[in-house]
Order: C-alpha cells, then structure tokens, then sequence
C-alpha cells in the first residue's frame, strides 16, 4: 500500500513555492549506523526492536529521531494494519522539531499519513511542501524523495499540451537511490515498483519487487507485491499460491487485519481470471465477514474499483 497513493498530488504543481536553503540528510557515522540498523530491525518485522533503536537514536539527534521512530510506526500499519499506529504516527509527526531536510522528511511522512487517513488534500498539499525542499538539494536520497512526488506530477499532467515529462529521469533516480541508500531504500524500491507497474511494465516490477526480497527475504508486504505482478502477467497459479500463503500468515500473525483482507479480495478476482470461479466464490464467502465490512474502507481503492468493475463484489 504504502506510496501507491501520490496521485492526488499533481493538482499543486502550478503552485510556486517558497525558497528554501541546499541542505543533505547526512549523519554523523554513529548515528548513520543507528538509522540503517532499525531499517534493518524494521524490514525484519522487529518493530519492537526497532523503536527501541530508534528512541536511542533519538537521544542523539532529536529532529531525525522524531522521524525516525514514526516511520517505524507507519511501517508496522504497513505490515500489520495496525491503524492505531499510523494514526498515532500522524499526530506525533505533527510535534516533531526538526530541521533542514529534515523537516521536509517530517513533511513528507506527515503527507503520507494525511492521504492514507483520508485527508487527501492537506495530505497533498504537506507533500507539495516538502518537495521543493528535497528538490533544491543535491543531495541522491533528498533527490529521490523529490522524485516520488514529481513522477506523479508529471503524470497527472501528461495530457497537458508541450509540459515537459521528466518520468524516465525520475525512474532513474528513484533506482539509484534505492540500490545505494541502506536506510531508505524500501521507501525508494517500493514506490518506483508502484510506478512501473503503472506503466504495465510488469515485468520490470517483478524484477524489482524480487530485489527487495533479496534483501529482505519473505518479507509479506513484498511477497504480496509479487503476487499483484505475477497476477498481472497472468501467471494465475502462482500469484494464487502466493496469496494463499499469505493469508494464513497475516491471520496467524496479526488476525484478519488489512493484509489479510487485501490477500483474500486478491484470491476472488486471481481465481475468477484463471477461470476457477469455484475457489473465487469461496474466498468471496469470507467477506462477509463483519470485520471486513470494519476495515472495508482502509482497502486499497484500484483493488476495490477493479473488483467491482468485474461484479466480484
């Protein structure tokens, strides 16, 4: 789910913004080393692990600390669809001090938050402020945060006669960063995969996705994003099997939370193009489930309007 949610965005992007000062997001070695340490605790499920890291991490660098320990926290909604988490992330963004690039990750966190919680608009509009920051850097990762959100003003805008399009470059930044950066590269992997499969270029995500996993083997939110690619090269079975095996983690790991409602929509619609409509109305029967009506409106909404464009739901 996370970053696949940017097009909002483009509506700002005639909008001027204000100057800021070149800045990088440079640590001290000590603390580099923290903060690629909970990225590591983090993509290894070890939330717990990983705040206690990130609160040490804090006592050293305040502004990046507050950060820190909130992309945590969105990390675990992203995982587990702890809710309770992310709206906690939000307000807590909201009291960080921070500064330089740092307050633009602070905004850009912030951003995603507002958007996910359904405050489209002040979430675009935290985002469009963050950008001119990361852009005026020359910094690769400032870069590559710059890059998420300007791809997806450029593509709102595409249809817009003689507007530059400057999504390849975008693409590539977005990739360097996500093969040099330890501490950000799932925030820079996961979107520009959502990018290309934008782009239908299937293929090229599943070679991505499949690098993630490389380095965060089994991860469940990257396995799921395996599945979406394999589905959309029509390799039904294995997409299928993907998703199944997905399901009985998350209700053995977390209960019937997001992703796990997320693997089971996904079954009804694989099964139903593979022809199986048997298996497709059986994971169909579960979302009558109470608990999905609970969460139906945290689903991803392509995935919903897909579903229903088909009469699966």
């Amino acid at each position: 789910m996370r970053l696949k949610l940017l097009p909002v965005l483009f509506f700002a992007a005639v909008c001027s913004f204000g100057d800021s000062p070149k800045a990088d997001l440079s640590l001290p070695v000590e603390q580099m080393e923290k903060w690629v340490k909970v990225t590591t605790l983090t993509m290894a499920l070890d939330y717990k692990g990983a705040m206690e890291e990130a609160k040490a991490f804090r006592a050293m660098n305040d502004g990046a600390g507050c950060v820190l320990e909130n992309v945590v926290r969105i990390s675990r909604y992203d995982d587990r669809g702890d809710t309770t988490a992310l709206i906690q992330a939000g307000k807590l963004l909201e009291g960080c001090k921070a500064d330089g690039l740092w307050e633009a990750l602070r905004k850009f966190e912030s951003g995603y938050v507002k958007t996910e919680t359904g405050s489209g608009i002040k979430g675009a509009m935290t985002t469009r402020s963050a950008a001119k920051m990361f852009e005026e850097s020359d910094d690769l990762e400032a870069k590559a945060f710059f890059a998420i959100y300007a791809y997806y003003v450029d593509q709102g805008l595409s249809w817009v006669p003689f507007k530059s399009d400057n999504r390849p470059e975008y693409l590539k930044t977005l990739d360097a960063a996500s093969l040099k950066s330890e501490r950000f590269w799932p925030l820079f992997l996961t979107p520009l995969v959502w990018m290309y499969y934008d782009k239908e270029d299937f293929a090229t995500a599943l070679k991505l996705v499949d690098r993630g996993l490389s380095k965060a083997p089994n991860h469940p939110v990257f396995l799921q994003m395996r599945a979406d690619m394999l589905y959309r090269l029509k390799r039904y079975s294995e997409a299928a099997a993907i998703y199944e095996a997905s399901a009985a983690n998350y209700l053995k790991r977390t209960g019937p939370t997001i992703r796990y409602w997320c693997a089971v929509l996904n079954l009804v619609r694989i099964y139903h193009d593979a022809g199986n409509r048997e298996k497709s109305q059986e994971w169909k029967s579960r979302l009558n489930s109470p608990t999905f009506k609970a969460l139906e409106k945290w689903m991803p909404g392509s995935l919903m309007d897909g579903l229903k464009k088909k009469d699966l739901l």
